[in-house]
């Protein structure tokens, strides 16, 4: 947003991490708030409607997120492994349109707050919130003391309205962020992908201390630790991304039982490998796109290598069907 409060350029996207960092008059605004994590079919489908009407009205679309996660605060010893960090939350969340992401920081003043009191501070005075899209399980205030009707009652008062949306069904499954985490804890990315409507990824760097240098000059990556949500131990068709490359890949998610002491580690072989720049700081993206089977022990690396290379055969398979259907869309109606 432009330091006098003016509406930002087409495309653009504003990123406030405190209230303090609004401008004065921002409003009006159209708004949805949630924990967002994973921006999956659901929450797309809301901000969408929040971008719409925002536009129709002339009114700024705002997507109103927390971090840390409300859990990692109340229940720490309950708190979720994030299918997305809060960086790459703000991307997914920029990339649906709206104008501002509000990130608010979840501490205990947060959660003190009332349900009068957070309507009144942070959608009217601190945004100008005109409408608001919340989905039917929305609660807000301390103790998620109120719903969705409470909303619609503040909003009846202090001059906004509320949209409540369904939940998002895919394929016969209702579309939830704790749904999709327990879809990849399973290893199931191919559920989990159809309700975020992309791969399931991991944005990270390679692991320090591999010796690769500024070259990658070897067909096998080992991702940098990770905190947040991995798939369950396995193997897996993956794709592997660096700045203006993109390669097919098989990864090995777990900790490598055949091969001497057992030791955690995200390995992932490039099948068509080709020397890249690659730093430890240089950003890698692991998108994963089907689960070949779990992780098992080998009776010797012979066996184990000629399980590797059966798993390289499925792997290229699937990437040779993945390759025609994507082939036959580029091609159908309308695009001849």
């Amino acid at each position: 947003m432009n330091g006098d409060g003016r509406k930002p350029d087409a495309g653009a996207c504003a990123v406030f991490r405190s209230l303090a960092e609004i401008p004065a008059g921002f409003g009006p605004a159209v708004a949805a708030i949630g924990n967002f994590d994973g921006v999956h079919l659901g929450h797309q489908e809301i901000l969408s409607s929040v971008v719409d009407e925002a536009r129709g009205m002339g009114a700024r679309g705002v997507a109103i997120t927390f971090d840390p996660h409300p859990e990692q605060v109340l229940r720490p010893a309950r708190a979720p492994k994030l299918l997305t960090p809060l960086a790459e939350r703000i991307r997914l969340l920029e990339q649906t349109g709206v104008d501002a992401v509000l990130v608010l920081s979840f501490d205990a003043a947060l959660a003190r707050l009332t349900p009068g009191e957070f309507v009144r501070r942070i959608l009217v005075d601190a945004l100008g919130v005109r409408s608001l899209h919340e989905g039917e399980n929305f609660r807000f205030g301390h103790g998620a003391a109120a719903g969705v009707s409470d909303l619609a009652a503040f909003g009846a008062e202090l001059g906004f309205t509320v949209c409540v949306h369904q939940a998002v069904c895919v394929r016969g499954m209702e579309v939830s962020s704790s749904a999709i985490r327990a879809q990849v804890a399973a290893g199931d990315v191919r559920r989990a992908r159809w309700m975020l409507g992309r791969p399931f990824a991991v944005l990270s760097t390679q692991a320090r201390g591999r010796g690769i240098g500024r070259r990658l000059l070897v067909p096998t990556v080992n991702l940098a630790p990770y905190s947040e949500l991995l798939p369950a131990f396995g193997v897996y068709v993956t794709r592997l991304t660096v700045p203006g490359r993109a390669f097919e890949a098989v990864t090995n998610v777990g900790n490598r039982p055949t091969v001497g002491e057992a030791s955690f580690a995200v390995e992932t072989h490039i099948l068509d490998f080709e020397p890249v720049e690659l730093g430890e700081q240089t950003p890698i993206e692991l998108e994963f796109l089907q689960r070949l089977r779990g992780e098992k022990t080998w009776p010797s690396l012979d066996a184990l290598k000629a399980q590797i290379l059966r798993d390289v055969t499925r792997a290229k398979r699937s990437f040779r069907l993945l390759k025609s259907l994507e082939a036959l869309i580029d091609t159908g109606p309308g695009r001849a």
